[in-house]
């Protein structure tokens, strides 16, 4: 007897492949007939008029401390997510030395804009391990979850406080290596790591990996060619690559004959150069025997900022320092007239040129409020405010900012919504050189939603806008991501394969707004959307999602590299 039957629906495998009307059949946790099914089963779902797809796999979360208390990685799995990806940027919580946990928590909460409240209230920190940690997850995850070793978090392990700003002796990172191998001899994914101008730590410097010099990113990018069913993840940079960055990560695949995906590729028909510039570190890589791959985000860069938070804010040059302050003495410093035309200036500065289009005031909308007494604002612009109030828009945004103790959520406009540039995206999402991925979920709380991207990408870019045909997309977000990354029988809908399922209307599958939600341990927020049409999602088997509901079924595999992941060779490994 069969465990579940799905039946009558259409089943997109994943492949590309055009849907077809089948029953698919599940036992054990695995896929065991897709097609006709007369076999009787424990469980039946009817999905007459759904589409039966593999899980989506989104192989860019951070993920990493959520999933203690939250094993089903929401809202992801709403949205039909079934496996994802941690420990990328070079930021994991593991492994620790004693003295570090301090750090890297203050560190995430800074870079990832994880609430300190909930990192601390959240999680034990009393691992040291890579494997200890792992396995503290093994057993209670309710999807699938793998994670890489990050750079950061092990540079600081190894060099203490001088891993900030400091180069890295020769032993230094023979020491970094030997923690690479014992991670990925537990089953990390591989190496991450980043040299990204808006990563800065708890203190306001530098993360550790920016510290690090081409030798030794090199170096460690080499310990993965030792360990089967592993990859990179890199960020280089921000804005248009240089011929260093190119050659930096072509150098880095060729040490560790692994594809390195780096993140993020950003698509706007106002600028087309600039991403074919980036995607151009692809055929410098190929032409090399490596491969660079780009992730690219399927939606609109939608941001909320936040002067609580400082992320994006504080990468103005001049400003990281302010947001180093302590609330009470960072919202009397906005306060200051002084201070904001400094503020003001250094916005106008050739330094910030690479921000100018994000930080345009009179623009930016009012997300949300923190004191109920400013409701009326939500929804109206800086400019609008400003005008009523016969104030400049940067001094009515702080005005506001000040009197809502700086929990304000501002939405700047998305670059990029316009016919031409989602057509250009839907060409980047079948170049060879980019694959979909870059959701960021689980990091950014109060400021990033692209974990919808996937129901965006269904509701949004296939059924009302048309740039791409249903079967690409499923293919986009199921096989492809999980080829890139070698995991074993999962993103396709194929006899043997593990039955990681999702069942959504076509007609109907998108997301709700993104609105706060305080549901985080120590009671902090974070921005939440619902999915709609997501009927049902299936993890090895076992429905963790039923009619939109979570189930409290807990079928999650810890994906550890070689047993649940197969080596992606480069050209020059062949």
């Amino acid at each position: 007897m069969l465990d579940c039957v799905i039946t009558g629906g259409t089943v997109v495998d994943g492949t590309g492949r055009p849907g077809r009307r089948a029953d698919v059949g599940i036992r054990d946790g695995l896929l065991v007939a897709v097609g006709t099914v007369d076999e009787p089963a424990r469980r039946t779902i009817d999905a007459e008029g759904l589409v039966v797809a593999p899980g989506f796999v989104d192989i860019h979360t951070h993920y990493d401390a959520q999933l203690f208390w939250d094993p089903y990685a929401t809202p992801s799995c709403l949205h039909g997510v079934t496996t994802v990806i941690g420990g990328n940027c070079g930021f994991t919580i593991a492994p620790l030395a004693p003295e570090t946990a301090d750090y890297v928590m203050r560190m995430l909460a800074r870079v990832e804009g994880m609430p300190l409240e909930s990192l601390a209230g959240g999680l034990a920190w009393d691992w040291t391990s890579f494997a200890d940690w792992l396995d503290r997850l093994d057993g209670t995850l309710g999807v699938n979850a793998g994670f890489l070793a990050g750079h950061s978090t092990i540079r600081r392990a190894v060099m203490g406080e001088a891993a900030v700003g400091t180069k890295a002796s020769d032993d230094h990172v023979a020491q970094m290596a030997l923690l690479l191998h014992d991670a990925m001899d537990a089953g990390a994914l591989g190496f991450s790591s980043s040299l990204a101008p808006t990563h800065n730590d708890g203190d306001g410097s530098p993360v550790p990996s920016r510290a690090a010099t081409d030798d030794e990113l090199v170096s460690l990018a080499g310990t993965v060619r030792d360990h089967p069913g592993t990859t990179l993840e890199f960020i280089p940079g921000i804005g248009a690559f240089t011929e260093r960055e190119m050659e930096l990560m072509t150098a880095m695949s060729l040490a560790g004959r692994r594809p390195l995906n780096w993140n993020v590729l950003v698509v706007d028909s106002s600028r087309p150069e600039h991403y074919r510039g980036q995607l151009a570190a692809g055929d410098h890589a190929t032409a090399r025997g490596a491969r660079v791959i780009a992730l690219t985000v399927p939606d609109l860069m939608k941001i909320r900022l936040s002067f609580a938070s400082g992320m994006v804010l504080d990468a103005v040059p001049g400003w990281a320092e302010t947001f180093a302050l302590p609330m009470e003495a960072r919202k009397k410093t906005l306060d200051d007239p002084a201070e904001r035309r400094r503020l003001r200036e250094l916005t106008e500065a050739p330094g910030a040129a690479a921000l100018s289009r994000l930080l345009r005031w009179e623009r930016m909308t009012v997300n949300d409020v923190g004191d109920p007494t400013l409701g009326q604002l939500v929804g109206r612009t800086i400019g609008d405010i400003a005008a009523e109030r016969g104030r400049e828009p940067f001094d009515a945004m702080l005005d506001v900012v000040v009197a809502d103790d700086l929990r304000t959520g501002l939405i700047p406009p998305a670059p990029g919504d316009d016919d031409e540039s989602w057509r250009l995206r839907a060409e980047v999402w079948r170049d060879p050189r980019a694959v979909i991925g870059a959701s960021d979920a689980g990091a950014h709380l109060d400021m990033s939603y692209t974990f919808s991207y996937f129901t965006a990408l269904l509701g949004e870019s296939v059924r009302e806008r048309g740039v791409v045909g249903l079967e690409d997309a499923v293919h986009f977000v199921t096989d492809q991501p999980a080829r890139l990354y070698g995991l074993r029988e999962r993103g396709r809908l194929a006899e043997g394969w593990h039955a990681d399922v999702t069942v959504f209307d076509p007609d109907r599958v998108g997301r709700d707004p993104a609105r706060m939600r305080h549901d985080l341990p120590g009671g902090a927020g974070r921005l939440f959307q619902e999915a709609r049409g997501v009927e049902h999602v299936l993890v090895n088997g076992v429905e963790i999602v039923a009619r939109g509901e979570l189930t409290s079924d807990r079928p999650g595999t810890l994906l550890r590299s070689g047993r649940d992941t197969e080596t992606v060779a480069i050209p020059a490994a062949s």
